[in-house]
């Protein structure tokens, strides 16, 4: 059986789910549900704020300090819904801008929270003559669940830091993950404060009800999407781990099957949440992408030993249960739409360009490999793409220190391919490869629109 599953998967089109196309129409409408949300807020805030709100500064900085809690807490929701797997929020606009802009509003929450606690605190300070200190612990002191408010602020604080560029680079999966997970633990401490201390909450049951209304319809979303119905599906698509292939210098393959392999509806470049039911496995769903679609009832991943949970990927025994969900991404061959197409990889990312070379192949084009490795023993799948028929591979070995340049900066990739402007790229590699890439295709006149990059993110 190992000997057939390391053969390349028979050329043929996956079988597929039709995806509803995400026009411009359906990210307007998304935005202005967003935009009218946003008002409807500013206008629970403004029919209950006091005649006198802006007659002193301390007023009015308490004022500004209410609202802009109001404002994040009604963002922390649609923060929350644009990745709730709504299915009419995905098919209007599409899982990847829905993740860019869950990305956007954090920030934009993270400021009105630190904004909330420092205009109350400062305008308070104003009111009672106390120094700032004094002051915060009056509030903590004087209004019911300020404690558990405060560490549900704390939590919002740490998950925002963590997603920091340089932050997020140092901390393992699992680590940002379970970081993650708490952000429910902390919606719901905040939102007791809110209307037990909340002063447009206590006075007006209008905005009560309004208010729960919306915390309990993201939670019903939440539970809804997230959890029951893919938890469902996962459960009758469950998969067997077939075998585990080394492919190359700490690149491993994943073979699967199961009774539902093929109506998955994955295509090539899209990716999976995998759960193993493994030890160091279940504690995390983890994406990864497929290197061959399903077809006779099997399924391949290739991972690279990247961390915690793909470094123990070789450690899978035959027979170990897999849920999976999904599947997810638009970095698909659906997107290509010029008669020349360049695929490039980098480490583990040779996974979905080798099934994406599959299928152009399929679909009639001819595409180029750039194949990016430190040495020849990381050049994991190389047979298969070489044993395609239409494929070009052209691997860049070596490390720049030890080459002299970067074979992914402008000139020797002009070298290589004089007209690029006239390609269409797929990039699959390290963040840091990537942007590079991107930036000498830019600098070399191809147009963004045509420059496709994966990320295999839900958050």
């Amino acid at each position: 059986m190992d000997e057939t599953l390391s053969m390349t998967a028979p050329a043929r089109r996956a079988r597929t789910r039709t995806r509803t196309a995400h026009p411009r129409s359906g990210s307007r409408a998304v935005r202005a549900a967003l935009v009218i949300g946003t008002v409807i807020v500013l206008g629970m805030w403004w029919l209950t704020v006091p005649a006198g709100f802006a007659a002193t500064p301390a007023n009015a900085l308490t004022s500004i300090g209410e609202l802009s809690g109001m404002v994040g807490g009604y963002l922390v929701c649609a923060q929350v819904l644009l990745i709730a797997r709504v299915p009419w929020f995905e098919n209007a606009v599409g899982l990847d801008r829905l993740v860019s802009w869950h990305r956007s509003l954090g920030a934009s929450v993270l400021f009105l929270i630190v904004a909330h606690v420092l205009f109350l605190v400062f305008g308070g300070e104003l009111a009672d003559k106390n120094p700032p200190w004094t002051e915060f612990v009056s509030i903590l002191q004087s209004y019911p669940d300020m404690l558990t408010a405060l560490v549900g602020t704390i939590a919002f604080l740490v998950v925002g830091l963590s997603s920091a560029r340089l932050i997020r680079a140092k901390l393992s999966y699992e680590v940002w993950y379970w970081l993650h997970v708490t952000t429910y633990v902390s919606i719901f401490l905040t939102f007791l404060h809110q209307l037990s201390g909340g002063a447009h909450f206590v006075s007006d049951p209008w905005n009560r009800v309004i208010w729960i209304a919306l915390y309990l319809g993201t939670a019903a979303a939440v539970l809804t999407w997230r959890v029951i119905l893919p938890g469902l599906d996962a459960w009758r698509g469950r998969m067997r781990v077939v075998t585990v292939i080394p492919e190359g210098e700490g690149v491993n393959s994943v073979w699967l099957t199961g009774p539902r392999v093929e109506q998955l509806g994955v295509k090539a470049g899209n990716f999976l949440l995998f759960r193993f039911v493994s030890w160091g496995h279940l504690g995390t769903a983890h994406p990864y992408s497929v290197s061959a679609v399903p077809a006779n009832g099997y399924l391949r991943i290739t991972v690279g030993a990247l961390g915690d949970h793909s470094s123990r990927l070789p450690n899978l025994r035959p027979g170990s249960l897999v849920f999976v969900e999904g599947p997810f991404g638009r970095f698909t061959a659906d997107r290509a739409s010029r008669a020349r197409t360049l695929l490039i990889a980098g480490g583990a990312g040779i996974g979905p360009i080798r099934a994406l070379a599959e299928e152009l192949v399929y679909r009639g084009a001819r595409p180029v490999v750039l194949y990016r490795a430190r040495s020849t023993q990381h050049l994991a799948l190389m047979g298969e793409l070489q044993n395609m028929p239409g494929v070009t591979v052209i691997p860049l070995v070596g490390r720049r220190s030890q080459l002299g340049y970067d074979p992914l900066d402008v000139e020797p990739l002009r070298h290589l391919i004089p007209d690029l402007h006239d390609w269409e790229a797929f990039i699959c590699g390290p963040e840091g490869m990537g942007e590079r890439v991107e930036a000498s295709l830019r600098a070399l006149r191809m147009p963004k629109r045509f420059i496709h990059r994966e990320e295999l993110s839900m958050s």
